[in-house]
């Protein structure tokens, strides 16, 4: 099959979701040096987390960009549409090159569904693609990859980054990173390579001290928030950096909450490192950059009267930081629409959501293969005493054009991608 037009193509890749998560590098490995290794072409930043690694990703690049640098990035998931996945400063992939790309990968995949280690998961196939592009298609100064699940047997695992960032660890994925705090922490720790550099904003003490341990074995430099780099809050959106070599005071950023300070101040201490690495930057791109920086999904502001807020807080962790975020509201009554995937915690979630002060929690559902079913979602609503929407668009709709109430619309990130193209159509 040969794909002469960009929707067969993204149906092809869709397509493949059907072979699921398929963790373990054999199948990259396998397809990369098929392809001449491309992922040896460029330089990196590899970033794994729970939370916080889109947010902390579009921090580096801002800067790196307002410094003059051409920025290839790959994110999942997508907002508006799939070519947001890999970037070069901030533009998207075009639907000419996804084309072109899935031609030279097809064979590649057929040919591996009738190895031992099996056809390609999507992921992986989109990964591969990300590689090719930035070696062959579009050539970039630098590369930031974010992991797509865990950190050790990950497809973007494949590379020797200039510097590996773990943002945060939460409890997340647990039927493939395991159920305690520590297990999740070392399967993210994964991502470490001996002699790269590892800047961390996790703030368990417990992770915390594993991570020096790890680092310390691996003969490798670790740098952690709160103790080689630290955050002074000054309100919302503003901090004062510090570490030994660098402070910077009066940082604004554009991106809501306490978290993205920590985000911020993980990215600050990324792009102090990459100055060793010959990536010059001043205290002004640093400036410009984090101000400038916007992330879809992320607390983001979409409306402004009534107020309307989205945010893909789709684990506990996220919603954790949007509780803590919506403690800045103004004192007025609050909607909040949530609604999650079946195999997250979201009994746990609804607990932690009616903790935000004068908020009236609705629960929704939405058309994808892992949301709730309407049927659960009236048992849900039922047991924790919060309101059905059986139809999220006309509920949304009709609060837009006459709601008083500050709309917060939150949950999964697919969901959210939803939402926003509704509310900016």
């Amino acid at each position: 099959m040969h794909f002469k037009d960009y929707e067969s193509a993204v149906s092809w890749i869709h397509g493949t979701l059907r072979m699921g998560i398929k963790p373990g590098l054999q199948r990259m490995e396998w397809m990369l040096a098929k392809l001449d290794n491309p992922q040896l072409k460029n330089k990196w930043v590899h970033i794994a987390g729970t939370n916080g690694k889109g947010s902390t990703l579009t921090f580096i690049r801002n800067v790196l960009e307002n410094a003059g640098y051409r920025v290839g990035t790959f994110t999942s998931p997508y907002i508006e549409q799939f070519n947001e996945r890999l970037c070069i400063n901030g533009i998207p992939i075009s639907d000419e090159s996804i084309i072109s790309l899935c031609n030279r990968i097809k064979p590649l995949a057929d040919e591996l569904e009738n190895e031992s280690i099996g056809h390609p998961s999507e992921f992986e196939i989109i990964t591969i693609m990300m590689f090719l592009y930035f070696a062959e298609y579009s050539p970039i100064d630098i590369g930031i990859v974010e992991v797509g699940l865990g950190g050790r047997l990950d497809s973007t695992n494949v590379i020797t980054p200039l510097i590996s960032v773990i943002t945060t660890i939460g409890m997340d994925h647990m039927e493939f990173l395991g159920d305690t705090i520590e297990s999740i922490a070392s399967e993210k720790a994964g991502i470490m390579k001996p002699d790269v550099p590892v800047v961390s904003g996790v703030i368990q003490p417990e992770v915390r001290a594993l991570y020096k341990k790890r680092a310390d074995e691996m003969n490798l430099k670790i740098f952690q928030l709160d103790t080689n780099f630290y955050v002074e809050k000054i309100d919302e959106q503003r901090f004062n950096y510090a570490s030994p070599h660098v402070i910077i005071d009066d940082i604004e950023v554009s991106l809501l909450g306490d978290h993205q300070l920590n985000n911020a101040a993980v990215a600050v201490k990324t792009i102090e490192l990459l100055n060793q690495f010959e990536y010059t930057t001043t205290t002004e791109n640093i400036r410009i950059g984090l101000k400038n920086a916007s992330w879809p999904g992320r607390m983001e502001k979409i409306n402004e009267k009534p107020l309307i807020y989205l945010d893909g807080a789709h684990n506990i962790e996220g919603i954790k930081a949007l509780v803590n975020t919506a403690k800045s509201f103004p004192d007025q009554q609050v909607k909040l629409l949530f609604t999650a995937m079946r195999d997250k915690e979201f009994v746990d979630m609804i607990a932690l959501l009616k903790q935000i002060s004068r908020a009236d929690i609705y629960i929704t559902t939405f058309d994808y293969p892992r949301a709730l079913t309407k049927e659960e979602i009236q048992n849900i609503a039922i047991e924790n005493n919060i309101r059905v929407v059986s139809d999220w668009k006309k509920w949304l709709i009709g609060e837009r054009r006459s709601s008083e109430a500050i709309i917060l619309v939150t949950g999964s990130l697919y969901f959210i991608s939803d939402v926003r193209n509704l509310l900016l159509s």
